[in-house]
């Protein structure tokens, strides 16, 4: 009987330390692949740990899957990043650090592939709720900078899902909540393809949203210039008017001087001071824009000549039209009194008559002549400034 207990006890004490040695050997192999400073041997130690372990209750399998998903090596694919990206997710017990990077780095790839854009959703959401979480305790898992870190970048693959699933609204809210933790300057470049869409759609109140973040982040002229269309759309003219500006400071387009010269011409009804400026720009839309050409000068012309009142030009052209009106009134009484006639068929009271008709038209034909050399003058001070805008932007 003492010898059945002994044997029975050898073969439990043989089967422990069995057990042990396995599991220490396992342990190790595991330390060992994840200490590998060599990526190409760090990959190919995990996968062989995994293919030797996986599925028999190691606790670290899901971290072998994790660091796979996360882990940049040389051949790594994007099917091997989401298999392992979801095998580490299913098997579950990583800590809350680790799985935000198994589920930032699985929802990117599915935003970015346009796949499993609902599951790229709910785990880029997942991240924000576990980051919120920790950003205030002192849990010593990460700091609130990496936690904040991690809620951009969840703000931002959310977003990156809503704009694959056509949803550009939606893109906008977490795209701006991402840019205000992340501030970086691809996001602002989304944001500027996103508001293209919501002003092309109409949605000029969020295209607005959108454009802000990319002019004062990019700084560039489709930004700065998209901005101030923007901003014109919602009747915010004084803010169009200065990011129309910075645009043309950039690049001097037809379009932008012509919006420019717009809420001048309107400014100038109220305030003559800001006329020269308003004839300025739509002398230069006058040229640089082919489809508000003619428009924009014929405003330019309005504007300059009730600015210049003393040139007293729209006077002129009044009186000019009515004196010609009374010159045509007078030849046309002429010509039906003599115009058929020859001086002996007048009689002396014709003749008197006549002479004091043409003494009329010469009057009236030498006053119109005057109005016109004076009407004249005044065009040349206005041709200059055309000649003036012609040079200043190189124009032919």
């Amino acid at each position: 009987m003492r010898k059945t207990t002994l044997t029975a006890l050898i073969l439990i004490l043989f089967t422990f330390v069995t057990l042990y040695a396995q599991t220490s050997e396992s342990d190790q192999a595991y330390i060992e692949a994840m200490a590998s400073k060599d990526p190409v041997q760090k990959a190919k130690l995990l996968k062989t740990w995994l293919k030797n372990n996986a599925g028999k209750g190691s606790q670290y399998e899901k971290y072998a899957c994790a660091e796979l998903c996360v882990f940049p090596y040389p051949g790594k694919t994007a099917e091997e990043l989401i298999q392992y990206g979801e095998k580490a997710l299913t098997l579950g017990g990583l800590d809350d650090f680790t799985k935000c990077r198994v589920l930032i780095t699985t929802a990117s790839i599915y935003s970015q592939r346009g796949q499993n854009l609902e599951k790229a959703k709910n785990y880029s959401q997942q991240v924000i709720q576990i980051a919120k979480s920790n950003k205030d305790n002192d849990s010593g898992a990460a700091s609130p900078a990496q936690w904040n870190q991690f809620m951009g970048s969840g703000y931002y693959t959310h977003g990156q899902a809503l704009d694959k699933g056509r949803d550009p609204r939606g893109a906008l809210e977490s795209y701006l909540n991402s840019y205000k933790i992340l501030k970086n300057p691809q996001i602002a470049t989304d944001l500027k393809r996103v508001g293209k869409n919501l002003y092309d759609f109409k949605f000029y109140k969020d295209a607005e949203k959108a454009f802000r973040v990319a002019a004062t982040a990019l700084k560039d002229y489709p930004s700065i210039y998209l901005y101030a269309k923007t901003l014109h759309r919602n009747g915010k003219k004084d803010d169009a008017l200065k990011y129309y500006k910075q645009a043309y400071a950039q690049q001097k387009t037809g379009d932008v001087a012509y919006n420019i010269g717009i809420i001048l011409a309107g400014k100038s009804e109220k305030d003559s001071s800001v006329s020269p400026d308003a004839i300025k720009y739509l002398l230069e839309a006058s040229f640089l824009s082919q489809t508000n050409s003619k428009k924009a000068m014929q405003l330019a012309e309005s504007i300059y000549f009730t600015y210049n009142k003393d040139l007293k030009y729209n006077e002129t052209v009044k009186e000019i039209q009515k004196n010609t009106k009374e010159l045509e009134e007078l030849t046309g009484d002429y010509n039906k009194r003599f115009g058929d006639k020859d001086d002996d068929e007048l009689s002396d009271t014709d003749k008197r008559m006549m002479r004091i008709m043409e003494q009329d038209i010469e009057a009236v034909q030498k006053d119109v002549e005057e109005l016109m050399t004076k009407q004249k003058a005044a065009l040349d001070k206005f041709n200059k400034l055309i000649e003036d805008t012609k040079r200043r932007i190189g124009a032919k």
